[in-house]
């Protein structure tokens, strides 16, 4: 069965410099039937401003990771990371015992449009780890390209939780199908365009929850940017 986010239905925050979509609640936004899915906690779809950001915060014991759409998202941490990240580019970030982290529009003219997610460490503690990496475009286009998993195979960066990640690009008649082992369940989001999923049509900022779904099969975008997440079965997140 697919259980459908609509991009209409998330929480809601706007401020002088951040617009903001939450797909299940995070700060302000609360809502007791949307806190996660399996070991995903957070998906939040950010818009900065030129010049404006996240200053400095700390985390720990969560694996927090950017996929920037549009723009130039600048980073720096208490690690001695700094980097800016763009479009294909993938950060992971494991803040394991303690990190302090700030996330900054690279930009003093264009706006910087990006995906923030959290998903829930298998143990607690841990050195802090910073990961970066670029994706081609021809890697994803009409199919799922690992971009995450929890062994880092085919070059993807490697997550601290039985979690493995797809993303993929969709067009015309561009069709890819993901076969899932037995008794796992699913996370796809819809990061700009449509596209149909097992059928079902889907616009930017949808999401679906799929309890061993076995397979699924992604057709007819446009100008889609799809996430894909196998999960653990299990129905929401639990701290270590």
């Amino acid at each position: 069965m697919m259980q459908v986010r609509k991009a209409s239905e998330r929480g809601v925050a706007e401020h002088a410099w951040l617009s903001s979509r939450h797909t299940f609640s995070f700060a302000g936004y609360m809502d007791r039937t949307q806190l996660g899915f399996s070991d995903l906690r957070v998906i939040n779809e950010d818009r900065v401003a030129p010049g404006q950001g996240f200053g400095k915060h700390p985390h720990r014991d969560m694996e927090i990771f950017s996929y920037v759409l549009e723009g130039a998202l600048a980073h720096s941490d208490s690690m001695g990371t700094g980097s800016v990240i763009k479009p294909g580019d993938v950060q992971l970030m494991s803040a394991g015992s303690g990190v302090t982290h700030s996330e900054f529009n690279g930009s003093d003219e264009a706006p910087v449009h990006f995906l923030q997610i959290w998903i829930v460490p298998e143990k607690s503690g841990g050195t802090p780890v910073y990961q970066q990496r670029h994706f081609a475009e021809a890697d994803k286009r009409g199919r799922l390209r690992l971009i995450i998993s929890p062994d880092g195979r085919d070059e993807s960066l490697r997550i601290q939780q039985d979690t493995s990640v797809y993303a993929g690009l969709f067009d015309g008649d561009d069709t890819a199908t993901l076969n899932l082992a037995d008794n796992r369940h699913a996370y796809v989001h819809v990061a700009r365009g449509s596209v149909e999923l097992n059928g079902m049509k889907l616009e930017a900022g949808d999401g679906v929850r799929l309890r061993n779904p076995r397979t699924l099969q992604l057709a007819a975008g446009e100008n889609a940017e799809v996430l894909v997440f196998d999960l653990r079965p299990q129905e929401l997140p639990q701290m270590p």
